[in-house]
């Protein structure tokens, strides 16, 4: 047996190439496309909070499909509405409530050319070094030598067909033409889903710069406004890797009436290159190309199944929750040079250093969450977790989250002692390093008068938005100068805040000596775990140094912050370790507060952003273990506290 049959944690490293009700009771009605009348709420000028996911892969994505994934566009929106749809490992996943909105992201290098090869009546089937490939996913097995084997016919096929580009041996047009029609199909599923007020889709892809990770891992999922007229042939890494190019085209295709926005994601692995100070090039960044990311990127993906870009704990050492699903077991992590402009936090401290300096702040993004699930539905609950890499994931032992046992194990052990790591006298699959670090994150929320894509993009572009790890919570945030009269009871709050303040997303610019005033108001997911504590992170300059500190705004169970720490005490709400049930008698269902910060001084510009977090619950590597009767390893986490994150406001002189 070749060492190299077991090392499929170098294709791992490859790989990672609901709504609040409406206030208004009146009611239209609309026609739908398949002629029947479904009543349809009136736009809220208060705004709604909607949740989706804009960041889904399915069977066109060449990763997905080598891995067992056969689903389809339209069996991912179907997912989304709460419809089952099977999981390549044979079972089927379902969402216990349909999310509000969707956008099916396939990588746009090779779209659809994995599925292309094995479909042997295709023209690009007849190509020799697609043989391999040939009817794929027709019977599939998820046992480890299969996942092997499928790793390997992978890599040869990748290298053979980029070969053949090169030297041309490979028709270039034929892979594009299935790329725009794959495209076209991709949209149409989009439209066919799309239920205004009641379930919205958005046309998209993923943008894929770079392969390894901390190697300029700079992938975004570009989201469509709208569908018509959409550009036949999208951009992808075979026609840059820069993503200064990207935004180029982009630009070209605005002047052209077709509005879309980019979303950076794993800025957690991307060694620095996702917020660096430099260009693509390494060069000296201007107001150009300032004005030019603004214009394409005004969100940013705060978590995912890879992990948390929120903050790292070598970065924030002062935040004790800064650990949440931020490590990744790559050997790069430890160094920190790697970490800095690869945090969301951290490039808001980076943008306020640039305009100290006289420049513009290119780091102005707001916050959402999405999953990057590669089964075209998202593992959003630690409960139900199947992962996000069908057959490589869909099971516990090739997570990692339980030993593995048998005659493969043992025959494993001794002809390929590094492919089993032992953890509390267990065996477990080497190959799991990473995937036992993957999460069930997250989602977007957004705040927008009614669910269309036209209101739901406007939050976009206004920033109103917020990210979970999971969890449906929602979290309004406000600040201004003109809460001072308002009390958290007024039937009113929501409006004035809106008439005379700023929400999430905005600037608040300095008025006189006043320090603004801020509103947080939290609600939890009906199915998640209760709400522990509201907070808010700050961050400033300071003589030139980058300073940044959390507060804790307000407690559950009638329990205060402390005035010299500003934290919340342990409102004692446990874990059971044996079932992960949880405290039923702590925590809250809401938070509201107001604050002002203690700290505030007017010739400072300073960040602020809200930080949600539930009470303690088992992590899902807990709650594998558990349903097959092992001990949770000791090595990872067992409970985790869900969170939710604002967009932040920022504060300027």
């Amino acid at each position: 047996m070749k060492k190299e049959n077991f090392l499929v944690i170098a294709f791992i490293l490859f790989i990672n190439a609901c709504s609040e009700t409406n206030k208004n009771s009146k009611l239209i009605e609309v026609e739908e496309k398949d002629n029947y009348i479904q009543p349809r709420p009136l736009p809220n000028p208060d705004k709604n909070a909607y949740f989706g996911d804009l960041h889904v892969h399915t069977s066109n994505s060449f990763d997905a499909y080598t891995f067992g994934t056969i689903t389809s566009p339209s069996d991912a929106y179907r997912f989304a509405q709460g419809e089952a749809i099977p999981h390549p490992t044979g079972y089927e996943i379902q969402l216990k409530k349909p999310l509000d909105f969707y956008a099916v992201t396939d990588h746009a290098v090779f779209l659809g050319i994995i599925k292309e090869a094995a479909d042997t009546s295709s023209e690009f089937s007849k190509y020799d070094f697609t043989e391999p490939m040939h009817n794929l996913n027709e019977n599939v097995s998820n046992s480890i030598f299969s996942i092997i084997k499928r790793s390997g016919l992978f890599r040869g096929f990748g290298g053979k067909l980029a070969e053949g580009l090169e030297d041309g041996s490979v028709d270039r047009e034929l892979i594009e033409s299935v790329g725009k029609s794959v495209w076209q199909k991709t949209i149409k599923a989009a439209d066919d889903a799309y239920k205004p007020g009641v379930f919205t889709t958005f046309a998209g892809y993923e943008y894929t710069s770079s392969i390894e990770l901390y190697d300029k891992y700079l992938h975004r999922n570009v989201i469509f406004k709208d569908t018509k007229n959409l550009p036949v042939r999208i951009f992808s890494r075979a026609d840059s890797q820069d993503p200064e190019e990207l935004w180029n085209w982009m630009d070209i295709q605005r002047d052209k009436g077709l509005e879309s926005l980019a979303i950076p994601h794993n800025s957690n692995i991307s060694g620095g290159a996702a917020f660096s100070i430099s260009d693509y090039n390494g060069g000296p960044i201007d107001e150009t190309y300032v004005s030019q990311r603004l214009r394409n990127e005004p969100l940013v993906e705060i978590t995912q199944a890879k992990g948390t870009s929120e903050t790292h704990p070598f970065l924030s050492k002062n935040d004790e929750w800064a650990t949440f699903e931020s490590k990744t077991n790559m050997p790069q992590e430890n160094n920190i040079n790697n970490l800095k402009g690869s945090y969301v936090r951290d490039a808001y401290l980076r943008g306020l250093t640039l305009s100290e300096q006289g420049l513009s702040n290119p780091f102005k993004f707001g916050i959402i969450g999405s999953s990057d699930t590669h089964v075209s539905g998202g593992s959003y609950t630690e409960e139900t977790h199947f992962s996000k890499v069908g057959l490589l994931d869909g099971e516990p032992y090739l997570r990692g989250s339980v030993p593995y046992r048998g005659i493969y194990g043992f025959v494993a052990r001794l002809l390929q002692p590094e492919s089993i790591i032992q953890i509390d006298g267990n065996n477990y699959l080497g190959v799991s390093t990473r995937l036992i670090r993957f999460g069930s994150s997250g989602l977007a929320g957004v705040w927008a008068e009614e669910n269309t894509r036209e209101s739901i993009y406007d939050a976009f572009r206004r920033k109103e938005t917020f990210g979970t790890s999971g969890p449906r919570i929602k979290v309004r945030f406000f600040a201004g100068y003109n809460l001072e009269g308002s009390k958290l009871s007024d039937l009113s709050l929501i409006q004035d805040a809106y008439a005379n303040n700023t929400p999430m997303g905005g600037t608040i610019i300095q008025e006189k000596a006043n320090n603004p005033r801020f509103l947080i108001w939290a609600i939890s997911d009906p199915l998640g775990a209760p709400l522990q504590r509201v907070q808010i992170i700050k961050g400033w300059l300071e003589d030139g140094e980058q300073r940044e500190k959390v507060f804790d705004v307000a407690c559950s169970d009638g329990l205060s912050v402390d005035p010299i720490t500003h934290r919340c005490s342990d409102n004692g709400a446990t874990v059971n370790l044996d079932d992960c049930s949880i405290s039923t008698d702590r925590g809250n269902s809401e938070i509201k507060t107001f604050w002002k910060d203690p700290e505030f001084r007017q010739d400072q510009d300073a960040f602020y952003y809200s930080r949600v977090l539930e009470n303690p619950s088992c992590r899902w590597s807990t709650w594998d273990a558990i349903r097959e009767g092992e001990t949770p390893r000791s090595d990872i986490t067992m409970t985790i506290q869900e969170r939710a994150w604002s967009s932040p406001i920022w504060f300027t002189q």
